[in-house]
């Protein structure tokens, strides 16, 4: 942890005068990503920092965290009122497509459809002078690699990209995706940060 405190002091140290921040971990189901632990350290020194903090777990279609959980997650450093809940069906604003013939690109022509990129609207209107994805990257089944965009475009996402990015990854197959950094829904989530 004391390498982590100092880690997060040294990324914290290039920003001033923050007002408004959003820290967005993975949720409950990665309670072993360390990202817990990291809210827990990045919270208590943004708000010494002055800003007004929030915390919004990338939940993607999974059910939000319950009480116990986020005390297990973030052993009380955040207070409920802080910690926000996405909802994938209504909460998200579309901020642009990815083309179908970039997807049919990335998947051999296997897949061939547009995929619009929703986020939730706390990202585009919310008024963050600094947004925080935290976490592990690990290997993930999916995206290759879990976390980094993942967690806005999947996590924070709304159904067609979290559908359409999940069934391009199905039809590509497994084994070009488990533990492959540029694995073709990596692609997806780059194309989408990128434009």
């Amino acid at each position: 942890l004391e390498k982590a405190a100092a880690m997060c002091g040294e990324l914290l140290a290039q920003y001033s005068g923050l007002k408004k921040v959003l820290i967005v971990p993975p949720d409950f189901t990665r309670c072993y990503s360390f990202a817990g632990e990291l809210t827990q350290i990045l919270y208590p020194r943004l708000k010494a920092m002055g800003a007004e903090v929030k915390v919004i777990p990338a939940l993607g279609t999974h059910m939000p965290m319950s009480a116990e959980e986020k005390e297990k997650f973030f052993r009380g450093v955040v207070p409920e009122e802080d910690i926000l809940v996405h909802h994938w069906q209504s909460d998200t604003a579309v901020v642009g497509k990815i083309p179908a013939d970039f997807v049919r690109d990335i998947s051999k022509g296997l897949y061939d459809t547009e995929i619009e990129v929703e986020v939730n609207r706390l990202l585009v209107d919310g008024g963050f002078d600094l947004i925080l994805s935290v976490g592990q990257v690990v290997p993930h089944e999916v995206v290759g690699m879990a976390n980094y965009s993942k967690n806005l475009f999947v996590g924070l996402g709304g159904r067609s990209m979290i559908n359409k990015s999940h069934m391009c990854s199905a039809i590509c197959g497994m084994e070009q995706a488990l533990g492959v950094r540029d694995c073709p829904a990596r692609q997806l989530y780059d194309y989408a940060q990128q434009h």
